[in-house]
Order: C-alpha cells, then sequence, then structure tokens
C-alpha cells in the first residue's frame, strides 16, 4: 500500500510544479505596464524571435534599394553624350549632302558603264558622254580621256572597274591648281567687291561670307552698292541684321559714293572688312560692264590697292555659260577669286572641272545649301570624294 501511494505522489508531483510556473508567468504578464523592463529580461525565448525576425527583412530589403542606384546614374550620363553626337555635322559631311544630286547621276552612270565590260573604244565613248552632260565641257573631258588612256597602257589595266578610280585621281590633278583659299592681309579695311549675273546668289553669298569672318573673330562693314534692284538693299539689311553687322546704305543714290561712304566709314571705325556690293550685270551688255568698272575705280581712289579681291558669284546650274561669264568679268575686271553657288541644286556639278581646264581661276568657296553655314572653302580632295 505505502509503494503504491508513493508512486501515486510522485506522478502528481511533477503536475503540481508547471502549475505553478504557470501562475507565475501569468503575474509577470499582468505586471508589464508597470515594468515594461521585466517583460523583456523574464520572457527571453518571445523577445529574441521578434527581434531576429525583423533585422532579417531589413537586411534582405537594404540590398535592393543600395542595387537600383548604380542602375539609373550611368543612364543619365549616356543620354546627353549621344544627342551631341547626332546633332553634329563635319565640314566633309556638307559637301556629301550638298552634291548628292551630281553624285547620284554621276556614281550610277559610272558603275553601270564599268561592271563587267571590257576596256575598248566604245566604254571611252560612252564614258565621254556622261562627263559632257555632267557639264565637264569639252576641253575637260578630252583632257581626262587622255589621261586615262595613257594609264591603262602604260599599267596594262585590263579591268574596267579600276578606270572609275584613274578618273577620280585624274580629277584631283585636274582641280588642285584651282584650289585657293582667301587670306585676308596687308589692307585694313580689306575690301571685297562682289560681281556677277542677276539671281547668281551675290547678295546670299555676302551673308554667308559675313558669318565665315566674323568667326575668324573679324570685323565686317557692308555696302549695299546694288542701288539698281529694289529689293537688293532690304535683302542686305536682314542678312546685317542676322549677323549682327551695319550695313551701309542710301534711299538713291549712285552706288559708287555708297561704296565710298562705307570705306571711309570702316575706316574711322577701324573695321577689318568691308563687302561692297555690286549690281547684276549681263556679260552680253557691254555698257553695264563699263558701268561696273567705275566702281573699281572709285574704290581704288578711296582706298589704296583696293579692291583687294574682285569675287565673281557663278551659278552652277548655268552650267557652260559659267565659263563665258568668267571670260568677260575677267576682262573688264580682272577676276580674283570666284564663289560657285548652288551645287546643292543641280546634278551637272562637272562645271568646276570645266573652269578649271578652260579659264583656270582661283576658287574659294562653293554653296552647297541654303543654310547660312553652306558656304565652304573648296578643296579639291574633298570634293572629288563627294562625286564618288
Amino acid at each position: 500500500m505505502f509503494e503504491f501511494l508513493k508512486k501515486i505522489i510522485k506522478k502528481d508531483s511533477p503536475e503540481k510544479k508547471p502549475v505553478a510556473k504557470k501562475e507565475i508567468a501569468k503575474k509577470a504578464q499582468k505586471k508589464p505596464p508597470l515594468a515594461p523592463k521585466q517583460k523583456v529580461a523574464k520572457t527571453p525565448g518571445i523577445s529574441d524571435k521578434k527581434k531576429t525576425a525583423a533585422p532579417a527583412k531589413s537586411i534582405k530589403n537594404t540590398p535592393k534599394v543600395t542595387e537600383k542606384k548604380p542602375v539609373t546614374i550611368p543612364e543619365k550620363e549616356v543620354a546627353p553624350k549621344e544627342e551631341k553626337k547626332s546633332g553634329f555635322f563635319g565640314f566633309a559631311d556638307k559637301i556629301k549632302k550638298g552634291l548628292t544630286k551630281t553624285r547620284e547621276k554621276l556614281t550610277s552612270e559610272l558603275t553601270s558603264l564599268f561592271t563587267g565590260k571590257k576596256i575598248d573604244e566604245a566604254l571611252f565613248e560612252e564614258l565621254e558622254t556622261i562627263l559632257l552632260t555632267s557639264d565637264v565641257g569639252i576641253s575637260a573631258t578630252t583632257y581626262l580621256l587622255d589621261s586615262i588612256r595613257a594609264s591603262v597602257k602604260k599599267n596594262n589595266i585590263e579591268n574596267a572597274d579600276e578606270i572609275k578610280g584613274l578618273l577620280k585621281e585624274k580629277l584631283i590633278e585636274l582641280l588642285t591648281p584651282i584650289e585657293s583659299p582667301l587670306v585676308l592681309k596687308g589692307a585694313n579695311p580689306y575690301v571685297i567687291m562682289v560681281v556677277g549675273v542677276n539671281g547668281a546668289g551675290k547678295t546670299t553669298t555676302i551673308g554667308k561670307l559675313t558669318k565665315i569672318f566674323l568667326d575668324e573673330n573679324k570685323s565686317v562693314l557692308i555696302a549695299a552698292g546694288d542701288t539698281f534692284r529694289a529689293a537688293a538693299t532690304e535683302q542686305l539689311q536682314v542678312w546685317g541684321e542676322r549677323n549682327n553687322v551695319h550695313v551701309v546704305s542710301q534711299a538713291s543714290g549712285d552706288p559708287s559714293a555708297v561704296i565710298f561712304d562705307a570705306i571711309n566709314s570702316a575706316k574711322a571705325k577701324n573695321i577689318d572688312i568691308v563687302i561692297a556690293d555690286t549690281a547684276g550685270r549681263l556679260p552680253t551688255q557691254k555698257h553695264l560692264i563699263d558701268e561696273i568698272t567705275k566702281v573699281k575705280r572709285v574704290i581704288n581712289k578711296c582706298h589704296e590697292e583696293a579692291p583687294h579681291e574682285i569675287l565673281l558669284v557663278l551659278d552652277a546650274n548655268t552650267g557652260q555659260n559659267a565659263i563665258s561669264q568668267l571670260k568677260i568679268f575677267n576682262e573688264a575686271l580682272g577676276i580674283t577669286g570666284l564663289a560657285l553657288t548652288k551645287l546643292d541644286g543641280t546634278a551637272k556639278g562637272g562645271v568646276i572641272a570645266a573652269i578649271a581646264k578652260e579659264q583656270p581661276t582661283p576658287l574659294r568657296y562653293i554653296g552647297v545649301g541654303e543654310s547660312i553655314d553652306d558656304l565652304k572653302v573648296f578643296n579639291a580632295q574633298e570634293y572629288v570624294d563627294a562625286l564618288f
């Protein structure tokens, strides 16, 4: 019996002990509002779990925030660099764009001519036709064909495709002697007298020339010497406002007097360059050409050795007629330089070769577009590269 009772007592005793712990736990739970520190100390298991769970989430979230930052920063830095490059046009790109019509015509015809053909007299006859229809002119065409024939015989060339390279090479040789940029030296002011027929683009060329000189840190004054055409003065004033340059003009008066006043004004204000516009002249009318020689004489009396440059503006669309204009103006005035305009509007850009062969004159500038920056210094290598 006693042993049976001892077993019962041993079984009952462990059941009573947890009851005591539960009561102590209940008392501890009631005390937290009065002593919150005891809650943390007495229930370490619960508090440790909560503390370990919270930082685990914060550790996982923080790397996501730091990983996003390095991704967004480089995207902002790369974007402006691409925008700058997309808006940039180099010197050669401008010429290529301006000679698109001539290049498309010439390249398509030459490709069909040379592809899969033998070098014979028939091929040279077709090449002659292509050059003449591109306004290269008879003299320049004959020179180019004779030079190519000589190279074919000398180097034993049998492949017709190689003739295209020879043509390019001979064109560069022909055009290089007239490659002569304008150099401003010696005089103050340096006087440029601009001449040409009506519609050649004298007024526009003066506006673009002004922009070129201003970019070279030169001061410029424009003389509106074309008093014959009503809108000429107004057009020059527009270009003057665009370039922030003063234009000397008179409501009605002699063109020589206008240019005389402009040169004296430039002397007084220490201006570097005077660009003098003149009335358009038909080369077939001698009395008009004689009138423009008077303007040259007045300029010379006003300023020693002036005009320092007599720039003839030629329209590329006139083709071989440009040669006759050059001859007549040169005989009357002594042309020192050329500006060939509107090359972007014609498919016959070969007129430069005709000028180089028949009437070699320094070619200062070529116009390859309507923008103020589309008047470019002529370079033979870049011009031929743009053609092919």
